[in-house]
């Protein structure tokens, strides 16, 4: 069944957005596979702040995802990758949102507008990282036409991280 995925807007974080990601990110099921606990208030202003920067260099952030009525939802795009393991050079795509979002289509709206938007800034290609047993987030991949390229030995975890894939230009004439 296809339903109609909901309307979102994203933007780039504002120093408020750091505010409402640590409030909808407090939560041990939104953090389940991120570690399991909500960070410092100060490592979301640290973030937004770098997604600016991110957003005036590149063209592209992680964004705050705003639902129709006006609400944060979470944040939805991309970045290079940031950590010293693992696709080191990509640009990794990637999703969070409050537990009251799940479920209803909004992570692959604001994912599929991502991936727009990477066109447009002329990116080629695109991963995701995702941990093994998060089924919502490999299904996000999968809607977005993503494949398992390869994996990581993740440094905290005792576990292999799995590294999506998509080619954007391919098939793309834009």
């Amino acid at each position: 069944m296809n339903r109609a995925l909901p309307v979102i807007r994203l933007r780039v974080p504002t120093d408020e957005d750091a505010v409402a990601w640590h409030r909808i990110f407090d939560d041990p099921d939104v953090m389940e596979f991120h570690g399991g606990t909500s960070a410092e208030l100060s490592v979301y202003e640290e973030l937004t702040a770098r997604q600016r920067r991110h957003d005036a260099e590149r063209g592209f952030c992680l964004w705050t995802m705003v639902d129709e009525s006006g609400r944060v939802a979470g944040f939805t795009g991309a970045q290079p990758w940031p950590r010293d393991w693992g696709p080191t050079g990509e640009i990794e795509i990637g999703w969070r949102l409050g537990r009251e979002f799940w479920g209803k289509g909004y992570a692959t709206a604001a994912a599929q507008m991502t991936l727009e938007r990477l066109r447009a800034a002329e990116v080629a290609d695109v991963v995701a990282m995702v941990r093994p047993g998060n089924e919502r987030s490999i299904a996000v991949t999968k809607r977005l036409g993503m494949e398992l390229r390869e994996t990581y030995q993740h440094p905290r975890f005792q576990e292999e991280a799995l590294c999506f894939g998509l080619d954007l230009q391919a098939g793309h004439t834009g």
